[in-house]
């Protein structure tokens, strides 16, 4: 009894703030970036800088509320046939396209959906954004390499002015969860036309439908977003204002813009992060930044492209050998890595399984606790007596074969970007003492920010190396993508230990059963579980944190914006505050506590 009454208790304290920080005025949000857009085309680009700017002056069909369920935007109502293969929206009426003068265009309609899907899948827009129609649609891919041309024979159609109908290859469990992402956004047909080659070229190339109009736009100088005053939601916009200003040391000098003022928000990396906790004044407006969904993980490169300095053909031999691999996994200290992250909470960060926790669930048990994953996600992975007899026994199966100790070439980027190069050698330098140097001898390499994962990841040019992956969708299977034949992240279909006679792998047979798994929602967790837990199992990759986390100084209010783990919801301004001032760690945690509760409930009554 006592834990309902604390319960309500706590859903009702922050329902009234969430209602008090509704009824406040805010003031303008003021941002510094160093970044700048490509294009303002949001059918093209899969790129977050500019995913921010289409979030908030585009809407979709479904949004996600603060506590992350799924809610009606521009779709009133949606169906599903018996077979899960047609998906019919009903759309809101008298939503209006606007200029960047805020003037209305034309209304939203059916067809809008129809025409982004075929500018997306016509080849010659080189748009990188296809795959989550070409993967899903009927006959999406068809139409995309030129096997057809009736782009009406494609599953998407307007069926009236403000019906739209999407039908798929096979059934998709997660497919209102997709209609989240960039790819599904529409595009007013007849603009498009109209703009040509123009279109996304600036602002006032795009018209806005959602609850900002970007009104102002110079690159290297700065971008506007205004509230929309016709919005068709706009009692829950609260912002006036979103102004960015262009500059090339804005993350150096965020931090003290804060304190003077003149920005909204600041990052505060954990090189100065010791001197604001020591600091009464500063310690009052850090907090910290919300955990997100990517998920972090050490990779191990079947397919070694790197400079023979490094010695591949070595490396090659070493890594097919499941001892060798599995002494670094019980080897590696995860905390101690982390600290250099998050010095002040690094557990909060601290992952056992690809997936992190909370992220999907079925049968009311959390996707990590399912399975051949529970035991995993409740482990010590960190085990020096395990590591050196993984060691022993990789060292007596390899003798003749591999050269000792082996050459581990580890890439970082230049720039530190989450602190990596420091990362790195606290890695290299606690591997080595637990392992001996006699086992391995890791070499970490600096590589550029400009063009880094094209250099090192996607071309196999790496041993072992820190990496990372985000959803897309809300099912396990979105974790799955980095890892099965023909990505570019592990190789593993060129590893002669993995790869099958029919040039499959052995994760490929455990993940294929499960993607095919479409009605039974606890049985397909269980078997994308089996999958998971056997990457973990054969040391493949090594889980380490998940994304989002450290520190930051912001006068944004919590926990009041959408929420989701995937797509565009968690860069939407709706529904937040500006206060006047920044907040502590002590109170931020407070209202998360509270948040977590009352999401919990919300989950719960959405089920």
């Amino acid at each position: 009894m006592k834990n309902k009454q604390a319960l309500a208790l706590a859903i009702v304290a922050i329902v009234a703030v969430g209602q008090a920080w509704s009824q406040r005025k805010s003031g303008d949000y003021y941002e510094m970036y160093s970044g700048e857009v490509t294009t303002l085309n949001h059918l093209i680009t899969g790129t977050e800088n500019e995913h921010f700017m289409f979030a908030n002056t585009i809407d979709n069909l479904i949004e996600y509320d603060k506590y992350g369920v799924l809610k009606p935007s521009l779709a009133e109502s949606w169906t599903s046939s018996p077979d899960g293969l047609v998906w019919t929206f009903k759309l809101r009426k008298g939503v209006q396209w606007y200029t960047w003068q805020a003037k209305p265009y034309a209304e939203v309609t059916a067809q809008d959906w129809v025409d982004a899907a075929r500018y997306i899948l016509t080849k010659a827009n080189a748009s990188t954004i296809v795959d989550p129609l070409s993967t899903v649609i009927k006959n999406a891919d068809e139409f995309y390499e030129a096997k057809i041309t009736d782009f009406s024979q494609v599953g998407v159609k307007a069926v009236d002015k403000y019906t739209l109908e999407y039908t798929l290859k096979a059934p998709v469990p997660y497919f209102l969860s997709m209609l989240s992402y960039v790819t599904y956004l529409p595009v007013n047909g007849k603009f498009l036309e109209a703009m040509g080659s123009t279109f996304g070229r600036d602002h006032k190339s795009v018209l806005s439908n959602g609850a900002y109009i970007m009104t102002e736009f110079e690159p290297q100088v700065s971008r506007v977003l205004t509230k929309n005053k016709k919005y068709w939601d706009q009692k829950n916009v609260n912002i006036p204002r979103l102004i960015y200003r262009y500059n090339k040391e804005a993350r150096t000098l965020a931090p003290e813009l804060f304190l003077r003022g003149q920005s909204s928000y600041a990052p505060i990396p954990s090189s100065i992060l010791d001197t604001w906790m020591k600091d009464p004044a500063k310690k009052v407006q850090v907090r910290p930044s919300r955990v997100s969904y990517y998920t972090y993980f050490y990779g191990f490169n079947f397919k070694p492209t790197f400079a023979a300095e490094y010695e591949p053909a070595n490396w090659a031999v070493a890594v097919n050998n499941k001892n060798f691999r599995k002494a670094i996994y019980s080897a590696l200290d995860r905390k101690a890595a982390m600290l250099t992250w998050e010095p002040y909470s690094p557990d909060r960060r601290i992952i056992k399984t690809i997936t992190p926790s909370f992220f999907a669930s079925a049968g009311g048990r959390d996707y990590v606790s399912t399975g051949d994953l529970a035991a995993l996600a409740g482990s010590t992975p960190f085990d020096k007596a395990a590591a050196l007899g993984f060691k022993a026994a990789a060292m007596k199966e390899l003798a003749g074969k591999a050269t000792f100790p082996v050459k581990i070439m580890m890439p970082y980027r230049s720039d530190n970007i989450y602190e990596w190069a420091n990362r790195v050698q606290v890695v290299e330098q606690q591997l080595e003492t637990l392992l001996g140097k006699d086992f391995i001898d890791i070499i970490p390499v600096s590589f550029p920010s400009t063009g880094f994962l094209s250099a090192t990841r996607r071309a196999g040019n790496y041993g072992l190396m820190e990496l990372n992956w985000g959803p897309d969708y809300a099912d396990p299977q979105t974790y799955t993508d980095p890892f099965v034949s023909g990505a570019n992240y592990v190789f593993l279909d060129s590893s002669p230990a993995y790869k099958q006679a029919d040039g499959k792998t052995s994760y490929d047979k455990l993940v294929d059963p499960a993607m095919a798994e479409t009605k039974d929602m606890k049985k397909r967790y269980e078997l994308f579980a089996k999958a998971e837990a056997y990457l973990i199992d054969e040391a493949i990759v090594i889980p380490f944190a998940r994304g989002g986390g450290g520190f930051e100084a912001s006068k944004l209010e919590p926990f009041t914006p959408p929420y989701a783990p995937f797509g565009l919801s968690t860069l939407k301004f709706k529904g937040q505050i500006v206060m006047p001032k920044g907040m502590g760690t002590d109170e931020y945690l407070s209202l998360e506590k509270s948040w977590e509760t009352a999401r919990d409930a919300a989950l719960k009554r959405a089920k």
